[in-house]
């Protein structure tokens, strides 16, 4: 009897995460971890929250003994707010960044995040999601002008790939074996980017379209 293998699912998540004051001068370095634990950088901006922002954003800790200084550590100066994505980023991004007490993840998760950068309980370097839901609220608090559209997945996700993906990576690299170029990478990155089916046009060149 011939066994049937589930159909493999692409999905990808996004998170929220967060570089605290005390430590954006390790920005560069912090993004560099990121970047290769297998995260992409979505979207970043540096801001400086206002105790009333912070206080927003940490609604859920509302009530809580050290509420009032974590609104003051969180407004003390700027920040880094970054939208991180792959495959279980909120679990993963979560992992990377050990427990939320520093001290503790020292003992327990010596390479973790915030092991590495945070001092205590309260400065802990670096902030993350708590799960899908919290992500997207989050994300919106930080970056209000994001449209959250839902990401395909099984049948959805596979007509895209047949649609858009395939078809334009298939012919790049037909256009690469006949170029040959001496730098294959950046030579498809770079004509990936000019043939993408879904670039951004002008108003003028739609209507020049028509027109033809």
């Amino acid at each position: 009897m011939q066994m049937l293998m589930p159909e493999p699912q692409i999905f990808v998540e996004r998170t929220l995460a967060l570089i605290k004051p005390d430590v954006v001068d390790k920005e560069e370095e912090i993004e560099d971890l990121i970047l290769r634990s297998g995260f992409v950088i979505v979207q970043k901006r540096k801001l400086q929250l206002s105790p009333e922002q912070c206080s927003n954003f940490y609604a859920d800790q509302y009530g809580k003994m050290f509420f009032p200084n974590l609104t003051a550590y969180m407004s003390s100066g700027p920040l880094v707010a970054m939208v991180l994505a792959r495959h279980c980023a909120v679990s993963y991004w979560k992992e990377l960044l050990g427990p939320s007490n520093s001290i503790k993840a020292r003992r327990t998760h010596p390479h973790s995040l915030r092991a590495i950068y945070g001092t205590d309980d309260l400065r802990n370097a670096l902030h993350g999601s708590l799960s899908i839901s919290s992500a997207e609220r989050e994300i919106r608090f930080m970056f209000p002008e994001v449209i959250w559209e839902p990401v395909p997945a099984g049948q959805r996700a596979r007509d895209y790939l047949n649609l858009y993906v395939n078809p334009t990576l298939l012919a790049g690299l037909t256009a690469l074996c006949k170029e040959k170029p001496a730098d294959p990478m950046t030579w498809l990155a770079d004509w990936l980017i000019e043939h993408n089916p879904n670039k951004p046009r002008l108003q003028h060149q739609i209507a020049e379209e028509e027109h033809q």
